[in-house]
């Protein structure tokens, strides 16, 4: 409240609440993990708890849950996605995926749908290496983006990107979809035609930060097409970075345009 008292412009407040607040905050709740949400026949039950932990974060003036995880679970040995995935049947991750999407965003809070192109089919964790996917377009269409369609033809407000390497989209050595305009621009915005805002997954984490620079990172997930860049390991050297390009046209002011007016207007969507 103190910060939102100091501000010029409201600021915007986004946390991971897959299972309500508890996932990030002591003493608040925990609601079933989606695994386990996956199970149930009555997806109303789905749209009632994504009513409710929009409830309780905009008491504690959250206005963007990281929510829901669409990834469809089919690699048992993926180390990081697991329990938070609805599950292996790509209709129902969509259909259970959309239900939670429209409790949170019927009251108030944005859903964010996690993490595109589709982090489940790996045997690594992004956090610490930058995982490979080989599989072709056509495979990646027909399962992996198929949930991420589903929730895009019923409105999701915003996705997340990960830290993938995708060949068949993007076979740059070393690069992440994050930072890949092949696949946030071309795929995401003109292919899927998201019109939505687009965050970046964490970049302090290692699927990116081993590869480049502490603010190259930023300059180069903004220039792929991102909105919002999460967790910069160093904000000044972003920030200089983005303004030097800009100022030599790397980047035009258009393009940056283009994220300020999507990020206000979510903001006054909020209220």
């Amino acid at each position: 409240n103190r910060l939102q008292e100091k501000s010029k412009i409201p600021l915007w407040i986004g946390m991971d609440a897959e299972w309500g607040l508890g996932m990030r905050l002591d003493s608040t709740m925990n609601f079933p993990k989606q695994m386990t949400l996956g199970a149930i026949q009555n997806d109303s039950l789905i749209y009632y708890m994504g009513a409710e932990i929009a409830r309780q974060a905009k008491l504690v003036g959250v206005h963007v849950n990281f929510a829901p995880v669409v990834d469809v679970n089919n690699n048992i040995k993926n180390p990081v996605i697991g329990y938070r995935s609805f599950g292996e049947d790509k209709v129902n991750v969509a259909k259970k995926g959309v239900a939670y999407m429209q409790g949170l965003q019927d009251n108030g809070v944005l859903a964010n749908a996690k993490h595109f192109p589709g982090h489940r089919d790996t045997g690594s964790d992004s956090h610490l290496t930058l995982p490979v996917i080989r599989h072709s377009k056509e495979r990646m269409n027909d399962l992996e983006l198929y949930p991420f369609k589903e929730l895009i033809a019923n409105g999701i407000s915003s996705m997340m990107v990960a830290h993938l390497h995708v060949p068949a989209y993007d076979n740059t050595p070393n690069k992440a979809t994050t930072l890949s305009s092949a696949v946030v621009t071309d795929l995401l915005k003109k292919e899927l035609g998201f019109n939505g805002l687009i965050f970046t997954d964490a970049l302090n984490m290692k699927g990116v930060s081993d590869f480049y620079d502490p603010g190259e990172t930023d300059l180069l997930a903004f220039k792929a097409g991102n909105d919002v860049l999460l967790f910069p390991m160093n904000v000044p050297n972003a920030v200089g970075m983005i303004r030097k390009a800009i100022q030599k046209k790397q980047i035009s002011e258009e393009r940056l345009e283009e994220s300020v007016k999507k990020i206000l207007s979510a903001k006054y969507q909020l209220g």
